[in-house]
């Protein structure tokens, strides 16, 4: 087995169990392993450290596997750490709805680079790394002989593969194809999946929470939902018995699932508005003619993939979040989040602070928000957490 040996001090990560190491602490590589090889870690004055999966052409060279120099990394590991991620769920699992649900959260379940969603009788699986992708069939075969599913499909097609030196890959992994749509059921709503190719492994699990928030909020009020996707918090939303909910979404076919939501979950179309355009332009228009709504959603794409993206993420942000605050009627209520992970909590708050202050509106944060219960962050591992939202109040 190859060696990376790090230089002087920078083991320091790596005994608070932080499993990224990244090409500027490592003083030199002993042997040639290539891209997915398991290496051992050491200081530099010689202790085992870790074992992880090298990846050459990323700047995280290493992704750890284990702490333990003593592990072996093979197929009883991956069952091991597949079967304390299920436990994980069945622990939270107990009073839920089983139909979706995210089985491994990557480095938060301690397995780096994986993602596997379900949905109803359908895994879904990303595999971002190049320690992921060395070791795709074993997993592959591991899930068919743990988990009772009809089929295992590969959505492996972020772009953030491309900086693992991996080409973008999707389709079927073992067992059948998964239908064009799957329904699943999330607390009193249906909604249709696309899987094959919808956004992230096909619906936005981490945002189960912040849907379920709605029922405590939306009764009554006139709602209008951005970034709207296939429409799942505006549905919840008239689940909740909002008046009514209007959906911006640039995907044409996207607001088509959202209409057939509304079929599905047998809601009053006249209660539902499905607007296809640009977020920025629609509710510009919306602050010229004077239209105002009770609650507002925002829940943009990410806007940040890099740290040099930071300063133009947060004037977009500042944008939409002073548009919003501009189109809220007193007493009115924003959900407003960041998916992107470089983006720290405390600037996003600031973000929106400052929007509420140009937009000249007095507001109060009454809850924070972040991903469901399925999607952990590891302790050793603060990066785990990535979705952040306030629910603000106007004053």
């Amino acid at each position: 087995m190859a060696t990376v040996i790090l230089k002087p001090g920078r083991e320091k990560s790596l005994l608070r169990r932080h499993p990224w190491i990244f090409s500027g602490a490592i003083a030199d590589v002993d042997g040639q392993p290539e891209a997915g090889d398991t290496v051992d870690v050491r200081a530099a004055n010689g202790a085992i450290l870790a074992k992880g999966a090298f990846s050459p052409h990323s700047q995280i060279t290493v992704r750890v596997w284990s702490f333990d120099p003593a592990e072996e990394i093979d197929p009883p590991f991956f069952r091991r750490r597949l079967e304390r991620a299920a436990a994980c769920r069945d622990l939270l699992l107990k009073d839920r709805d089983r139909s979706a649900y995210r089985l491994v959260h990557a480095e938060s379940d301690y397995l780096p680079g994986i993602i596997i969603d379900r949905y109803g009788d359908f895994l879904v699986c990303q595999f971002l790394s190049a320690g992921a992708e060395r070791w795709k069939k074993e997993i592959t075969s591991l899930l068919n002989e743990m988990f009772p599913v009809s089929g295992v499909y590969d959505r492996s097609d972020p772009q953030v593969r491309e900086k693992e030196g991996l080409p973008l890959e999707s389709g079927i992994l073992s067992g059948e194809m998964p239908p064009a749509l799957i329904m699943i059921q999330e607390g009193p709503c249906r909604f249709l999946v696309d899987v094959q190719r919808g956004h992230k492994t096909g619906f936005y699990l981490d945002q189960r929470e912040n849907r379920n928030a709605l029922e405590e909020f939306a009764e009554g009020r006139e709602v209008l939902n951005c970034f709207a996707y296939t429409g799942a918090f505006g549905i919840r939303a008239l689940k909740s018995n909002a008046s009514k909910v209007t959906h911006i979404e640039s995907s044409g076919p996207a607001l088509e699932i959202a209409k057939r939501h509304a079929e599905l979950n047998r809601l009053d179309a006249s209660r539902v508005e499905n607007v296809e355009d640009d977020v920025f332009h629609r509710l510009r228009e919306y602050r010229k003619s004077g239209r105002q709504f009770d609650l507002i959603i925002l829940d943009p794409p990410k806007f940040v993939e890099s740290r040099s993206q930071i300063a133009k993420a947060s004037r977009g942000y500042k944008d939409i979040n002073l548009l919003a605050f501009q189109l809220l009627r007193q007493g009115g209520l924003l959900f407003t989040f960041s998916c992107s992970g470089l983006m720290p909590a405390l600037l996003f708050q600031k973000i929106v602070a400052d929007a509420a202050l140009d937009a000249r509106r007095e507001a109060q944060i009454i809850r924070f928000l972040s991903q469901s219960w399925d999607h952990p962050t590891s302790l050793s591992f603060p990066e785990g957490t990535y979705l952040k939202g306030l629910i603000c109040r106007v004053w």
